[in-house]
């Protein structure tokens, strides 16, 4: 028999491992229903022991946890930027660990049934904090573990990846209860009656999703479209070439697909890398060049990325990402995506939800007189890009098809992305440059949480990606055709709409809304009545 010390280190070990080997796309979810469990019996085992410090050594094991979690899922990040991914790591896992050492706390003076409602609580409370503040870093929200078996979560229409961290938790507390009612009297009732519950709250969700998927289906036009996979190197190619080379790419890699029913081109984000002085776009010789190339095709919607600049010496028009170049001279920087088609109108929709520390800098109020101006490099520009408010919808020329402009990392926010939804977008298109990261988990994961979208949201999604994966996904999250990770070419496929709104849409994240206030609500009743632990 090993010692206490020793148990405990070994079960936080099996937790860290359990929830590294669950996560997409290399993983096998059903572990999340049972990877919180170990770390859950370590903590209760020394809340229980003699000695002391013991939060500090709570904190070292949840740590330890989370930090194998945290490295195994997303260290790839260190092919962009090795202290960009080492900050991402060390301190995504400093956050978890400080939720379990909140629940230790709590837990001493509580009862075990109220403990764990705030735990579950806080843990829902934490990802939605992770999805809204200005370090936001979601990748690793529970819910998400489930991107790659969309047969699984078709209700995730209903609920959100919400649902899926809420059915996580329960799973685990069922368990983790049951483990502690049979060390203290064991019996095989216990057993029995744990294996059927959690069977039931395992298999009922499951069943739910299979017949939603077999039987859903939705009446719209179908588009035709054409996603672009040009392969550019971002660390050698792509900020080195003209803008008008690009639109020569363009034009060549389009011309093996296009025909005169193509209703879309679509080009991955920050496709023409050349910054573009915003005020002089539309007399350029880049946009003229684009006309002519839409004008041998009238039906044509031509949507890009595009790195545009705004410079300007008024400080009244200073906003909150504006950047400066000298002492009375300013620049907004703006990651946006376009769209040209016949009526020769341009439409613009800006970046606004943006990668922490190379697209925005967060709290710069408090960080800044402390760091100065420092910038995590991710890999791209360097820059504070200036965003919106709006989700912008961009409407085709004949008015029918309605598409949302997701720039790469928007694409991971469930909420978010029903605002192009609730703004009449009846499909989503996602453009993005995933090429940051080389042959690693990181783009395949980006295109697996866009299933997500697909499902929450019940659109159809083109997806350009500059080196992949380039999709086509359908409202049912299924990939439906796909251009390997760095193929250059073009694909193309039918989307269909949708103008139908799903709960989801209309509700946004409520399971996170109602566990703040349930946290609120448990936190006070542990404030003013202290109980002991039953066990």
């Amino acid at each position: 028999m090993l010692s206490s010390k020793y148990n405990v280190f070994i079960l936080a070990l099996i937790s860290g491992i359990s929830l590294a080997l669950a996560w997409p796309t290399y993983g096998f979810p059903l572990l999340l229903f049972v990877a919180f469990i170990p770390l859950l019996l370590a903590e209760y085992q020394l809340r229980h022991a003699e000695g002391k410090r013991k939060g500090l050594k709570i904190f070292a094991l949840s740590y330890l946890s989370f930090f194998i979690w945290n490295l195994v899922t997303t260290s790839w990040l260190r092919f962009a930027d090795l202290f960009g991914a080492s900050f991402a790591v060390l301190v995504n896992s400093a956050l978890m660990a400080l939720l379990f050492l909140v629940y230790h706390t709590y837990a001493k003076r509580q009862s075990q049934n109220r403990s764990l409602l705030f735990l579950v609580a806080l843990w829902i409370s934490f990802e939605k904090l992770h999805l809204i503040w200005e370090f936001s870093w979601p990748w690793l929200n529970l819910g998400n573990g489930f991107s790659d078996y969309i047969t699984w979560i078709q209700w995730y229409e209903y609920t959100g990846t919400f649902g899926g961290t809420l059915w996580v938790w329960i799973l685990n507390v069922l368990i983790f209860k049951a483990v502690l009612s049979y060390q203290n009297a064991p019996s095989k009732k216990i057993i029995k009656s744990t294996v059927i519950k959690s069977a039931v709250l395992l298999l009922v969700p499951i069943g739910i999703s299979f017949a939603i998927y077999k039987s859903y289906s939705h009446e719209g036009e179908a588009i035709d479209v054409i996603v672009l996979q040009p392969n550019i190197d971002p660390y050698s190619e792509k900020y080195n070439m003209s803008n008008l080379k690009f639109s020569d790419l363009l034009k060549n890699i389009s011309e093996k697909k296009l025909t005169d029913s193509t209703d879309f081109i679509i080009a991955p984000e920050t496709f023409f890398a050349e910054s573009v002085r915003l005020p002089q776009f539309k007399n350029s010789l880049l946009k003229s060049n684009l006309q002519q190339f839409i004008k041998a095709h009238p039906n044509l919607n031509l949507l890009t990325g595009i790195s545009f600049i705004d410079t300007f010496n008024d400080p009244n028009l200073i906003k909150k990402e504006t950047n400066q170049y000298s002492e009375d001279l300013w620049y907004d920087d703006y990651n946006a995506a376009i769209m040209l088609n016949a009526s020769e109108t341009v439409q613009q929709y800006n970046k606004s939800r943006l990668v922490v520390g190379i697209e925005n800098f967060p709290y710069q109020d408090v960080l800044k007189p402390l760091i100065g101006d420092f910038m995590i490099d991710l890999g791209g520009t360097v820059a504070m890009k200036t965003t919106q408010d709006y989700r912008g919808v961009f409407t085709s020329s004949n008015s029918r098809f309605r598409a949302a402009p997701i720039i790469c990392y928007e694409s991971v926010y469930g909420e978010f992305v029903t605002g192009y939804v609730r703004n009449n977008a009846n499909f989503l298109t996602i453009i993005t440059n995933d090429a940051w990261w080389n042959e690693t988990q990181g783009h395949k994961q980006h295109l697996s949480y866009a299933r997500l979208r697909a499902i929450e949201t019940r659109r159809d999604i083109a997806r350009s990606a500059n080196t992949g994966i380039s999709a086509i996904i359908n409202a049912k999250g299924d990939i439906t055709s796909h251009l390997e990770y760095g193929e250059k070419g073009a694909l193309s496929g039918q989307v269909i709409t949708n103008d139908k709104i799903t709960f989801y849409v209309l509700a946004g994240d409520y399971i996170a809304r109602i566990s703040f206030f349930v946290l609120v609500f448990v936190s006070l009743i542990g404030f003013f009545r202290r109980e002991k632990q039953k066990f």
